[in-house]
């Protein structure tokens, strides 16, 4: 790793303003660069450059035209404005710890995930919500930066599912629309792994068994903040990986998470119709004896 700083990494203030800050949790990359231009003179032409984007189409996503939603896309823009990983559902890029390693927003939380419970709990929720809100990266076991392009050892498995469980206990102060990009961009992460990465035959196995138990992740926070339709595709895909890993756990696990949202789905949709009028309820039967 180098202390190299592009033209393009964002200023520390400019980073730490509200309506920068809710662009990017909400990976609204046009008003980013916008503010860019605008409140730190970086121009469209140098963001394009640093990103690997054609200029025409950083200007029309500054005007609000298409968004960005591949891994790879997003993971590049962090690193040409030096985001801190986290405020986009991503892993601490490499980068953070020596440019920024002070900063609120990549300062480490480990040490209040671990706190017993009970202690400080107005207090670790605030900064739960405060943080995550801006999608701030929770202290993990160190992935270490993973290049896709060095071969994967038995070690990096058991790392990840360390990383998952870890980040499960935010479900104790968060709901599922305040982690789901958080638990979807490690799911990712380790999608790109897999495609990309030379591993053996067992490591492989172990690497699908981990993605299934995160995509299951993902699904739940996905349902609980109400995309359903996320969070289907996403059970679907921990069934199909858990399935090829041999993890019938795993696979159980996951088609009782999609019969769960089937029920849960048709239970709504009736009361909600019930609620406009369109379903007259069904009347008890009257047995004549």
């Amino acid at each position: 790793m180098t202390a190299y700083q592009p033209a393009t990494a964002l200023p520390r203030e400019l980073l730490s303003r509200n309506d920068m800050r809710a662009a990017i949790s909400a990976h609204d990359f046009g008003t980013v660069f916008h503010i860019a231009r605008s409140e730190a003179g970086i121009s469209y032409s140098k963001i394009a450059a640093e990103c690997d984007i054609k200029p025409e189409r950083v200007g029309a996503l500054a005007r609000g035209h298409g968004s960005v939603t591949t891994f790879e896309k997003i993971a590049r823009i962090a690193d040409a404005l030096r985001i801190p990983g986290g405020m986009l559902g991503l892993a601490p890029r490499a980068w953070e710890s020596i440019t920024q390693p002070d900063h609120p927003l990549v300062v480490s939380a480990h040490t209040i995930i671990e706190s017993r419970d009970g202690e400080d709990t107005v207090r670790r929720r605030e900064f739960f919500k405060a943080s995550t809100g801006a999608g701030l990266a929770i202290g993990l076991p160190e992935s270490s930066h993973i290049s896709t392009d060095q071969r994967i050892g038995d070690t990096v498995p058991d790392l990840l599912r360390k990383r998952t469980a870890r980040l499960r206990r935010l479900d104790d102060v968060l709901g599922g629309g305040d982690t789901y990009r958080l638990y979807l961009g490690e799911q990712l992460a380790t999608k790109r792994l897999i495609r990309d990465c030379e591993y053996g035959e067992e490591t492989g196995l172990a690497l699908l068994s981990v993605l299934a138990e995160q995509a299951q992740q993902a699904g739940w926070a996905a349902f609980d903040g109400g995309k359903h339709a996320d969070a289907r595709s996403l059970y679907e895909e921990s069934y199909q990986a858990a399935t090829q890993a041999g993890d019938t756990a795993l696979a159980g696990n996951a088609l009782a998470f999609l019969s769960y949202q089937k029920v849960s789905g048709k239970r709504e949709s009736r009361l909600r119709a019930l609620h406009a009028g369109l379903l007259v309820p069904t009347p008890h039967l009257a047995f004549v004896h």
